[in-house]
């Protein structure tokens, strides 16, 4: 018994001696998704300031394909050491596993909550010669003319399809949905008149809103963005079902100890709290929203659970 316990006390000194060593190597945090978009620009941000905090790089990892789910996957799969990390968003962590029969991982059992990191507003943009200057109104175009209202899909499963499929329940109407390869052709449609509107977030549609070439009806995140105080929601609008945050967030594979995580959402509070990033963060429309790993973990399982709940119901599957 006496041997016993004096292994145990070794290992968990040894515990606590890895854990007041973390980290002492580089640090990688994967990306789902192509450098120099939006997710990539927020994970770079935050990379790069992590560096101080944890005295030691943390370098961003590209690894693309599926909608960010081969990047979820290979994260999933790694080792539980605090070394291998996913910037994720709720289109990976909440959406896409219900799209799936047979999804590579599991949002919830593989993953460990770090923190989340911002709101990343998503808005209803239409052409600037759209007779309709809110949700409202346009509703109530889309009752006048059924299907004929032109409304773009960059994404099947993504949250601005679900923006769409949302809006069109909770209103009653029905757009003609066109889809496309991304963001790009779909706003250059937009902007030449070639289609009506599109859901987009902040960096997509900012300049353009600025510029006067398009028109802000709603946002659909469930409270106004800090960055578009002026955008009332849908909610706000009389559409309370038309609800779906974009968030962004990091999440370590399942069994990382606990005070690894613990180490990270320090850090990355402490990065998120830096007025160079919080400025560059507003410049592209997005919110920094750290929380603690607990209401990280709970805010996931009630997204996982309502998105799983929206699209059984409106029975949506990407094949």
């Amino acid at each position: 018994m006496a041997l016993a316990a004096a292994l145990l006390g070794v290992c968990a000194l040894a515990d606590s001696a890895a854990a007041q060593a973390y980290p002492s190597r580089p640090i990688r945090l994967v990306v789902g998704f192509a450098a120099g978009g939006t997710t990539d620009f927020m994970a770079r941000l935050l990379a790069d300031k992590l560096r101080d905090p944890l005295r030691q790089p943390v370098l961003v990892e590209n690894r693309t394909g599926a909608n960010g789910a081969l990047g979820a996957e290979y994260v999933a799969k790694s080792d539980p050491d605090g070394y291998t990390l996913y910037f994720t968003t709720a289109g990976v962590a909440a959406v896409y596993p219900h799209l799936r029969a047979n999804p590579p991982y599991d949002p919830i059992r593989d993953f460990v909550a770090v923190s989340l990191v911002a709101f990343n507003s998503t808005m209803l943009v239409v052409n600037a010669a759209m007779p309709a200057n809110s949700a409202v109104e346009l509703a109530a175009l889309a009752r006048q003319n059924p299907g004929r209202i032109t409304i773009a899909i960059t994404g099947l499963g993504s949250v601005s399809h679900l923006g769409v499929e949302l809006f069109q329940s909770a209103a009653g109407i029905k757009f003609q949905e066109v889809p496309y390869r991304g963001n790009a052709p779909a706003m250059t449609d937009l902007l030449g008149g070639q289609l009506d509107g599109l859901f987009g977030d902040g960096p997509t549609v900012m300049p353009h809103i600025a510029a006067g070439k398009i028109k802000v009806l709603a946002a659909i995140s469930r409270r106004r963005s800090d960055v578009f105080p002026d955008v009332p929601t849908f909610a706000e609008q009389g559409f309370a079902d038309a609800v779906a945050d974009q968030w962004a967030g990091v999440l370590a594979p399942a069994q990382t100890p606990a005070a690894t995580v613990a180490k990270l959402n320090a850090a990355i509070h402490t990065a998120l709290s830096d007025p160079e990033v919080r400025a560059k963060l507003a410049q592209t429309g997005v919110t920094p929203a750290p929380d603690s790993p607990e209401e990280f973990t709970q805010y996931l399982k009630d997204e996982y659970s309502r998105w799983g709940r929206i699209i059984r119901d409106k029975g949506i599957r990407v094949e």
